[in-house]
């Protein structure tokens, strides 16, 4: 429904995941009859969580753990790891930084250029620990660097900006053709982000086998505030999930819509995944883990921009391995441990056994959802996160 911003304008009302709750249903289930199992262009996980291509947050270190553990870790091919042999001297000069600095200093930290043979050095470097392989380029370098990726061994590509749409118009340099693109590679593509029905869609038309939703939402990203862009993320995966239908319904192709950013807690995944998402993308609940290689630091893919950065550095706090963060067993009680527990507990409390089905569960606007009779853990700054 359309509301009056003012007599020239008009706009839907959209809403975050901390304005909606998951309604229980009239079933329950046992959380071990709960399969949380996910595909997408013929790879099957056991969990439906990738981590997001961030220098502070995947190195082949954690992409290893998170493979093993039956997730997907995202490795940034345009970030340190493939601008320096030793990227640890970078990461640990990056936690030195002084706050007032930090956007300076990582400016300076990435004006190194990227180097072809560390593209192709890291994914063999993973390759060789036995997990599957994916890497995310922007769509103004993949065309440079994707020959080096795939004879290394890349398995899943991702195409990924803060706005990444099907059409992208320019009069100073050749846009990509993302459809043709994505037709001559012989390995699975995921696209985004994107935050609406028709650009969802639109990317889904390009042969993509997954669609990143989410302008804006990350813990790190300023995007929203500096260029005014972005969509409350519960309405952008719900808008998405429609394009999802659509799309099904022309095709007969299944496109995973994948919820990027904007959740910390289990609850946030349990919530995008009821507004239809398939698997969740996440940040910087892992750059809290004590093998993150940002050292208690969280930046963005953007914050480095060299003349309008759309992200900030931002401290963390260790709070468990990467194993207690996704799998357990939790030693907290805010739902920041365990997320896959709380995605499960989730799904069997509303009585439904699989992703697919989840996403058919009810839902409703409640505002107050998480402050309702909590005054106590409030004022005591305890269970709030």
């Amino acid at each position: 429904m359309e509301m009056e911003i003012g007599r020239g304008k008009k706009g839907r009302r959209a809403y975050g995941l901390d304005e909606i709750a998951i309604v229980p249903s009239r079933r329950t289930r046992d959380p071990e009859d709960v399969n949380l199992t996910w595909r997408i262009g013929g790879h099957a996980f056991d969990l439906p969580l990738l981590a997001s291509a961030m220098d502070g947050v995947v190195n082949i270190n954690t992409a290893t753990i998170l493979g093993k553990l039956g997730g997907l870790g995202v490795l940034n091919l345009e970030g340190i790891q493939v601008r320096y042999e030793d990227a640890d001297a970078q990461l640990e000069r990056i936690a030195q930084m002084p706050p007032a600095e930090a956007t300076r200093g990582l400016q300076k930290v990435y004006q190194e250029p990227i180097k072809p043979e560390l593209v192709a050095a890291r994914i063999r470097e993973l390759k060789a620990t036995g997990v599957l392989v994916a890497g995310s380029l922007t769509p103004q370098r993949v065309r440079k660097y994707i020959g080096p990726a795939l004879d290394a061994g890349l398995d899943i590509l991702v195409i990924q900006g803060t706005v990444v749409s099907a059409e992208h118009v320019s009069t100073v340099a050749e846009p990509l053709d993302i459809k043709q693109f994505i037709s001559d590679l012989p390995i699975p593509v995921i696209v985004g982000g994107c935050a609406s029905f028709q650009a969802a869609l639109h990317l889904m038309r390009t042969g993509a086998v997954g669609v990143l939703v989410g302008v804006g939402p990350g813990a790190a990203c300023t995007t929203r505030q500096v260029i005014g862009v972005g969509v409350p993320q519960a309405t952008a995966i719900a808008d998405a999930a429609g394009a999802r239908m659509q799309h099904l319904l022309e095709t007969g192709e299944y496109v995973s819509v994948i919820a990027d950013g904007g959740m910390s807690f289990g609850g946030d995944l349990a919530k995008a995944i009821a507004c239809g998402a398939d698997a969740c993308m996440i940040g910087s609940p892992l750059a809290k883990a004590a093998e993150a290689p940002g050292r208690g630091y969280h930046w963005g893919m953007a914050t480095f921009h060299p003349t309008l950065p759309r992200g900030t550095r931002v401290k963390t706090s260790t709070i468990g391995t990467l194993e207690e963060i996704l799998v357990g067993p939790a030693h907290e009680n805010d739902g920041s441990l365990n997320l896959s527990g709380g995605l499960r507990t989730a799904m069997a409390t509303c009585g439904y056994d699989s992703i697919q089905s989840f996403q058919k569960c009810e839902v409703m606007v409640a505002p107050a959802l998480r402050s309702e009779g909590k005054r106590l853990q409030q004022a005591q700054s305890v269970g709030m996160g």
